[in-house]
């Protein structure tokens, strides 16, 4: 994807999590010029999964009548690849720490581990026409403007494990944060500095890597 069309999608998913409709119409329009109208939708589906349905669902409608585009037709998908699926696209973004992760979210409630994997990472992250490093940029910046601070870590160290470069990920997380109050946006940049801090010393060998 182009980085133009990659940043437009990180604006647009950073404005469906401020919950303004002026902004999320200017980002639509933007994302209007994409060559590739199948990642707005991408964009579009995957962010009920942080920002619930009422916010996918007013932004579809707003998507509909801006582009003209109809609904496509439903997904072919078997849910029985689900948790295999899931399994690994969550792997790819946790790395060594997915059993921890997996872990700890069953401590909370068994269903919420279970429902992480097939529905988030199986179902919806797993899904064609938007790369997992795209998908992860666009994670980032919802996390960023609504102020999940841990998962904002989790989801930018996922972009990197994606494959997406240090530089681009800061330039992603600062289109995102013109749209994230002052104080969000300083609680956001603390925790890229941390992650980048803990990558330079496990480059260093000082400690273990993420």
């Amino acid at each position: 994807m182009r980085r133009s069309d990659r940043l437009r999608l990180v604006r647009l998913s950073a404005a469906l999590a401020s919950r303004d409709r002026e902004r999320l119409e200017e980002a639509l329009e933007a994302a209007l010029a994409l060559a590739d109208g199948d990642a707005v939708e991408e964009a579009l589906l995957q962010s009920y999964l942080f920002l619930g349905y009422p916010a996918a669902l007013n932004a579809f409608a707003l998507w509909r009548r801006l582009s003209g585009r109809p609904a496509p037709e439903p997904t072919d998908d078997d849910p029985g690849l689900w948790r295999a699926r899931g399994a690994e696209v969550c792997r790819a973004v946790y790395g060594a720490q997915v059993e921890r992760l997996r872990e700890n979210v069953r401590a909370l409630h068994p269903d919420l581990e279970r429902w992480m994997l097939e529905e988030g990472y199986g179902k919806v992250l797993a899904r064609p026409n938007l790369t997992l490093a795209d998908r992860e940029l666009c994670i980032a910046a919802m996390l960023a403007v609504q102020g999940a601070p841990r998962q904002l870590y989790a989801h930018l160290r996922g972009a990197l494990r994606a494959g997406v470069p240090v530089a681009e990920v800061d330039e992603a997380l600062e289109v995102a944060l013109t749209l994230a109050t002052p104080e969000l946006a300083a609680e956001a940049r603390e925790v890229w500095h941390e992650l980048r801090g803990r990558i330079a010393a496990a480059a260093d060998g000082r400690t273990e890597g993420e």
